[in-house]
């Protein structure tokens, strides 16, 4: 009975804990914070001086990650 037990409460933590994650947008977020991490690193700084090139840098650097983003996603095909 003890074995079931620490199953159950172990089962239900996890389940409690991906239910609060979906609910506060903890994946959204995550993937937010790592895509930023991949702009710094592209550069640490904006080499323009100009306001509007420096977004239109920021631009190009989002541009380009999308571009690996997008290399990086499976293509699923449904079969049958």
């Amino acid at each position: 009975g003890a074995v079931a037990r620490n199953e159950a409460l172990r089962a239900s933590k996890y389940l409690v804990r991906a239910i609060r994650r979906r609910w506060s947008g903890y994946h959204r977020r995550s993937r937010v914070e790592s895509k930023m991490n991949c702009i710094k690193l592209l550069g640490q700084s904006l080499m323009a001086r100009d306001f509007e090139r420096q977004v239109a840098e920021l631009q190009v650097r989002i541009a380009v990650l999308n571009g690996y983003t997008a290399l990086g996603i499976p293509v699923t095909v449904a079969v049958g």
